[in-house]
């Protein structure tokens, strides 16, 4: 079973790490992923072993909280009210820290001071308003000390941690030398020399620059989630529905598969249906990423969440709810967000020993720098900037952003990840197998040549007349393009379908027949002079149909299953990246070798059985290959389960779509390269992420224990280590949101 619930009091990823680990440790768990960006938790075990309140008790066990999450998703009006909380937070821990940092550091830098203040005990009353005024705001910022120092109690310490030891050392520094200059009011050097060597400022300010850090980094991931959003807001709120003649609007929610729904100009769909009368021109670029308007007709299929731009319509809701395609696209990108790629597996296993191991290196250090015969203040004020530089929230953030604003830029384009690890693998593959029918070519038959000594249209309008009576996908093709082209149909009689071979029909008091070669001998008509044109057009890949009366074959029609013209502009372009491309097929070798001349392909598999399409998939990878598999139907699932990454069609079978990593919505190869495209982004920009997180702390811990203080007199002060935090987890994320930018066309 897999179950999603919401973690709350997670601030970095050393607490997803210990959430992970708790969980992943218990006994029926199969796999748990923690997502910190969305707050969640994705895990499946076994119900039989242990239930969700199990999880939910170890996860509490490991100081954080959990709930199931509920069918209704987040919007962005609910981080709003904590948004705002957040920001009435650090403007009033600005307002005290202001008159806090004249009080403290206005006579360093020359700001007049009322002299009274020099006085003994003026200079107590002095620095206990300081320790008022940091009080008030680390009250303010309480969370930190209460969070932190519960999970340090827990052996689980978190970004919270660092900071509550770090704000908390200050400022019990500070108030332990405030309380000896009060017991020691008498002594006037004593109070000089300790009422300008004190922490307060230190500790406010700690704090509120990481508050304020952390504001805006929830500002910055909030547009992270701005595609899942915008999905969302595709469904409307209400639809009107037809019961018992009248019209009655309702919630979208309520709508029952089997309801009659009437749109109207300028309405978005609310669920998917089908049409049932009138017709309009329909906007699906939201869904597919489509530019030009769909027409619609009686008859035709509707997706929710796609807009209506003029006619008006009725149709009947055939998946409602959770079936819907919007409410699945919304689905999967929200469940490739909770998935990790093994890129992150490096950020989680270092995130998981980080803040214990600047824990000691914080104490170590203060322990050397008292050794060497420096003073207390100093060798605190080096531990303090070792526990508030160290940021363990960038290399949590590294991953997750990069995948959520990926697989939002790839929903906005017609591209659904099933699992972000596939943009790991994507972006490394160097070869691609297609399947032939319905993902190279459209998957049904058009009639492409008509061949007579007659006049084509007479020869086309016989043929229709008789095939207008079969349901065979043959004579459905040459129906339709005689509607195309305006061919009205005579009446028959005497129809008869004959199996494997053909049809035959009276027509204008006479008996013709439209087949095959086998149908031809047997009805005795003479086709000598079509046979080699036969011969050549089977050659080329096409089917030939032969129209014939009692005597004599009249002429040929010829069908086959056209290329896509994106097929073949997609498939040079993924040559031009140096990738290999090849198409399994069932068809015979003939027409394969000619479909591999004209799309200049590496290589074919034809005349292969479903059941051999895992088998080919196989042996490529064995060969060294990690294979891209790209299928639409029934028979693709066991080839798209075992290629490195399977992709399919959104056209293609439900079987097909459920052991895809990937699904595409349009039946377009050019999505193929707008996928790899992505992976290669979104893996550059992880990269990006993880490197700017490790250089950030390997360079700001050192600079913070005082490695460069002896050589080059550089000390970092503890604000701008609070300060320098706070920055690199907004980095992260500023450089996860330029992937919003991508063009993947």
């Amino acid at each position: 079973m897999r179950e999603k619930f919401k973690v709350m009091g997670m601030h970095c990823s050393s607490c997803s790490a210990h959430v992970e680990k708790d969980v992943s440790a218990l006994s029926g768990v199969s796999k748990c992923s923690v997502n910190l960006l969305q707050e969640s938790m994705l895990v499946d075990y076994d119900e039989n072993v242990l239930s969700a309140n199990d999880i939910i008790q170890a996860v509490k066990e490991g100081g954080f909280d959990a709930a199931p999450i509920n069918k209704e998703k987040a919007h962005p009006d609910d981080k709003k009210a904590e948004l705002k909380k957040k920001k009435n937070k650090v403007i009033l821990s600005f307002v005290l820290l202001i008159p806090l940092m004249y009080l403290s550091m206005g006579s360093m830098i020359s700001l007049p001071q009322p002299t009274w203040f020099e006085m003994p005990l003026n200079a107590i009353f002095w620095v206990a308003v300081q320790g008022l005024l940091t009080l008030i705001i680390l009250i303010i910022h309480r969370h930190y000390f209460i969070n932190g120092f519960k999970l340090l109690f827990k052996r689980a310490p978190s970004m919270d941690s660092l900071i509550a030891i770090g704000a908390g050392a200050a400022f019990t520094y500070s108030f332990y030398l405030l309380i000896a200059m009060i017991l020691k009011m008498e002594d006037m050097n004593f109070i000089h020399e300790n009422a300008h060597n004190m922490y307060f400022e230190s500790a406010a300010m700690i704090v509120t620059l990481i508050s304020l850090g952390k504001y805006l980094e929830d500002r910055s991931k909030k547009k992270t989630s701005e595609a899942v959003y915008k999905l969302m807001d595709l469904a409307p709120k209400s639809a009107i529905v037809i019961r018992e003649d009248k019209e009655i609007e309702i919630e979208t929610e309520d709508i029952l598969k089997g309801d009659i729904i009437l749109i109207k100009p300028g309405m978005n769909i609310p669920v998917d249906g089908v049409i049932l009368e009138g017709s309009s021109s329909i906007d699906e670029a939201s869904i597919s990423g489509e530019s030009n308007l769909v027409e619609k007709e009686v008859g035709d299929l509707v997706i929710s969440g796609t807009f209506n731009t003029n006619g008006s319509f009725t149709m009947k809701a055939e998946k409602v709810g959770d079936e819907t395609t919007l409410a699945q696209i919304i689905q999967l990108v929200e469940d490739a967000n909770a998935t990790k790629p093994e890129i992150a597996k490096l950020a989680d296993k270092v995130s998981g020993v980080f803040v214990p191991i600047v824990i000691s290196i914080a104490i170590i250090a203060f322990l050397i720098w008292t050794l060497l015969g420096y003073d207390f203040s100093f060798s605190l004020s080096i531990a303090i900037s070792i526990l508030v530089i160290s940021c363990p929230c960038a290399l949590g953030l590294a991953t997750p952003t990069a995948i959520m604003v990926g697989s939002g830029k790839a929903a906005e384009n017609g591209i659904l990840l099933k699992r972000s690890e596939s943009l790991e693998i994507l972006h490394d593959v160097d070869a691609i197998l297609l399947d032939k029918t319905g993902t190279i070519t459209y998957g049904k038959p058009f009639v492409t040549s008509i061949i007579t000594e007659e006049k084509e249209e007479e020869l086309l309008q016989i043929a229709a007349s008789l095939e207008a009576q079969s349901e065979h996908p043959l004579s459905n093709a040459i129906v339709t393009h005689a509607q195309n082209q305006n061919i009205n149909l005579l009446k028959t009689s005497e129809f008869e379908a004959i199996l494997g071979r053909g049809v035959k029909a009276k027509c204008n008091e006479k008996i013709y027949y439209a087949g095959n070669k086998k149908l031809m001998e047997e009805a005795h008509v003479d086709m000598k002079s079509y046979l080699d044109k036969a011969e050549t057009m089977a050659q080329k890949g096409q089917i030939p149909i032969f129209i014939s009366d009692d005597q004599k074959v009249l002429g040929m029609i010829c069908l086959s299953d056209k290329i896509k013209p994106t097929s073949k502009e997609a498939i040079a372009k993924m040559k031009a990246l140096g990738l290999k491309v090849y198409m399994v097929t069932g068809d015979n070798k003939i027409v394969a070798a000619f479909i591999e001349k004209d799309l200049n392909l590496d290589g074919v598999y034809a005349e292969v059985l479903p059941q051999d399409k895992e088998s080919i998939v196989k042996a490529m990878q064995d060969k060294g290959q990690k294979v891209v598999m790209v299928g639409d139907g029934i028979n693709d699932a066991p080839a798209l389960s075992r290629a490195n990454v399977g992709i399919a069609i959104g056209a293609g079978s439900d079987i097909a779509l459920e052991c895809a990593d990937i699904v595409l919505i349009k039946n377009d190869l050019n999505d193929v390269l707008g996928a790899i495209k992505l992976s290669h982004s979104v893996i550059r920009n992880i990269k990006q992420n993880l490197f700017w997180a490790f250089f950030y702390n390997s360079i700001g811990i050192p600079l913070a224990a005082g490695l460069f203080y002896l050589p080059f007199n550089i000390l970092l002060n503890p604000m701008f280590g609070a300060a320098a935090m706070s920055l690199s987890s907004i980095c992260v994320v500023s450089n996860a949101l330029r992937l919003k930018k991508l063009k993947l066309k």
